[in-house]
């Protein structure tokens, strides 16, 4: 499914960033100190990440079961021989594999022991498996198989030899507009194939989406992928908040049971927003912060920070990530017009009447479209008081003098 075979310590801080128990600046931070120590005195990622105090030996344990656990899992799995650790998630670790029947290439994610006992990450687990299979697209990660074997579950899907959208932004890449519309158009076809099958993905971003040597696109990780006519499990997950916190969209945060496509159009739209201007759509240190920017924050227009960027890129993107669904492109198939359109150096037709559609709501509402800074409304409300109640004063003042002057005369 992933990219280059990578060493024992990669997958190592791999898994540490993904559980949570470092953040990826400490992480580079050891693998940059990892390869000055090696020249002197050698030591495991592991340890030297205990010695920094980025995590505790606790973590450092679990971490190093779990991969001892997932390698004696993929070693008994038949018919593959196991050629290398490809990589790590929060819930498995991905193997690059040769299956000995086709003498093919594949990858085999396997979910440890300690997630096996646990029902309903297994049924999690199988329900990926069985998402992916439904579908067939030159830009998705194909499935080719879901099983069990020696007590641990096994899936096994399409090596794709290249790389992640994210490996580039955690390097500092700044996409130009033309290649990162080449990239999301191909990730929008996939996304529009499977929205055709009744699959939502739930979990467009950057991590998702790779890149083969060939440079074709590939949406993968279909994990929280939901039937759009599974009501069971829609009620079953209502009022949870399932996705990635800077990609995620407001319905989902509000765990809403109607999600549908237009949800996938939203992470896309942050994940384009984070390829042209190299930053997320909403930063803060906490994932609560972040996910309530995303239901309360104005989204600063990503032409604003990128300036080459062109307003026709910036006003899809905006359409894209529009708080209320239904502001947002109705399905894929409109999206793909717009962003063909901008790659072709033309306006965004979608994108202009939706801003219209828009804009006539929030003046039936009596929203304010742009609203003045720097202005207290409740100040300025006393402030009108207090000069309707001076002028008031007057009136009465001038009334009586002049009923006194009249009875005086």
């Amino acid at each position: 499914m992933t990219i280059n075979e990578t060493s024992y310590d990669t997958v190592f801080g791999k898994m540490a960033v993904e559980q949570g128990f470092c953040t990826d600046a400490e992480l580079r931070h050891s693998l940059e100190e990892l390869l000055s120590r090696r020249k002197i005195n050698p030591v495991m990622l592991k340890d030297l990440m205990v010695d920094l105090g980025y995590i505790t030996q606790n973590q450092a344990e679990r971490l190093k079961k779990s991969i001892k656990e997932s390698k004696a899992a993929a070693h008994q799995i038949p018919g593959y021989q196991i050629l290398g650790k490809l990589g790590a998630g929060a819930m498995a670790i991905v193997y690059k594999a040769k299956q000995l029947s086709l003498n093919r290439t594949v990858a085999i994610k396997v979910l440890p022991k300690r997630f096996s006992e646990n029902p309903e990450y297994v049924e999690r687990f199988y329900k990926e498996g069985q998402a992916a299979g439904k579908l067939n697209h030159n830009n998705i990660v194909q499935a080719f198989d879901v099983g069990e074997a020696g007590g641990y579950h096994y899936f096994i899907m399409e090596y794709v030899e290249g790389k992640t959208i994210y490996d580039d932004l955690a390097a500092g890449k700044v996409f130009s507009e033309d290649e990162a519309l080449d990239i999301v158009i191909q990730v929008a076809r996939a996304l529009n194939h499977a929205h055709a099958c009744g699959l939502i993905h739930r979990d467009v971003k950057p991590k998702n989406i790779m890149i083969n040597k060939a440079g074709v696109v590939k949406l993968a990780d279909m994990g929280l992928a939901r039937e759009t006519t599974d009501i069971e499990a829609a009620q079953t997950e209502a009022g949870k908040a399932y996705g990635t916190p800077y990609y995620i969209a407001p319905e989902q945060i509000r765990g809403k049971i109607d999600i549908d496509g237009r949800a996938d159009i939203y992470g896309l739209g942050a994940t384009l927003y984070h390829m042209v201007t190299g930053r997320v759509p909403f930063m803060a240190e906490d994932p609560t912060d972040v996910m309530r920017k995303h239901l309360k924050e104005q989204l600063i227009p990503p032409d604003h920070i990128n300036t080459t960027l062109s307003a026709g890129i910036s006003e899809v993107i905006e359409v894209m990530m529009a708080k209320r669904k239904e502001n947002r492109y109705n399905n894929v198939e409109e999206l793909l017009e717009d962003l063909e359109a901008v790659r072709n150096g033309q306006p965004p037709l979608r994108a202009h009447k939706r801003f219209d559609v828009s804009a006539l709501e929030q003046l039936e509402i009596g929203e304010a479209i742009e609203a003045k800074p720097n202005i207290d409304i409740e100040e300025t409300l006393a402030r009108y008081r207090i000069i309707m109640v001076v002028l008031g004063a007057i009136a009465g003042a001038l009334l009586l003098t002049t009923i006194l002057l009249l009875l005086s005369s």
